[in-house]
């Protein structure tokens, strides 16, 4: 079996999206993909509701961007979202916990909440199950230093889009040998066969600001780390629990182009 895998895409229950999770489930479908993993910022409700609105064809993995001490991790087979603020190896340690899956996201990405600085990241690598050594978003020279770091300690590297609109879904993704629908057959199937890759534009990376400015708005900023106090971009900590949408449709018909697609990231007074 041949697989077409993108490990980190974000939904509107990320404090930088506003795309509504059935659309990204089925942007991923139509465009070849089969299996998706969803990581919304320290949160599952995102990944939940895909999963339940997925196409047939499409397996959405219930996964995280967890924010630690040192930067960002990706755990994929979650049933329970990791609270950020914890030290990498307990994030990681909190993931195996469920019989979970942890990479590196973006290393060496020096705009981003990265794992980019040496000792923290060397001590990762006997812990981590894969690097991203190409993301879509990434700006400068990461995705070489990723690429470099992953050959020299023998890691996967596998290839993502790190979408935060439906445009960029399956922007870039990694080509695999197997059923990587569960934490061994992922595990048995990587490295992948090869890697397409691709950028998002800079046009499409406008939206994120808007994103953040209207989630903020909404109530919906990044949730607050283990132990601290409220900060301008804080909010409480998420449950995994699916919120309801009695707004939501499809807002833009199957088959429709990549680009007439932009309208599934626009505001949703629903919420």
């Amino acid at each position: 079996m041949r697989a077409f895998v993108d490990l980190h895409c974000h939904t509107r229950a990320s404090f930088d999206s506003l795309s509504r999770p059935r659309d990204v489930a089925r942007a991923a479908a139509e465009r070849g993909l089969t299996h998706l993993a969803i990581t919304d910022h320290d949160r599952l409700d995102g990944a939940l509701e895909a999963k339940e609105y997925a196409p047939a064809g499409l397996t959405v993995l219930v996964g995280e961007e967890i924010k630690t001490t040192a930067g960002d991790l990706i755990g994929l087979f979650l049933e329970e979202a990791i609270p950020p603020g914890l030290s990498p190896s307990e994030a990681i340690a909190a993931v195996r916990e469920q019989g979970g899956l942890v990479g590196i996201p973006h290393p060496f990405d020096r705009f981003r909440n990265s794992l980019a600085r040496g000792e923290e990241l060397e001590a990762l690598v006997g812990l981590v199950d894969w690097v991203e050594v190409h993301n879509s978003r990434l700006v400068g020279r990461g995705n070489e230093q990723a690429t470099l770091f992953a050959i020299r300690h023998g890691l996967p590297g596998v290839a993502v889009s790190d979408a935060h609109s439906v445009l960029e879904v399956a922007v870039s993704y990694s080509v695999l040998e197997g059923d990587p629908s569960t934490p061994v057959g992922l595990l048995a199937a990587l490295p992948p066969v090869s890697l397409v890759t691709s950028r998002a534009s800079y046009l499409v990376r406008l939206v994120t600001p808007v994103a953040k400015a209207v989630q903020r708005v909404r109530g919906n900023g990044r949730a607050r780390p283990v132990g601290t106090g409220t900060g301008s971009d804080d909010a409480p900590a998420q449950s995994g629990d699916a919120p309801s949408h009695p707004g939501d449709t499809p807002s833009d018909p199957p088959g429709a182009s990549s680009g007439e697609r932009i309208a599934s990231d626009e505001p949703d007074e629903s919420r």
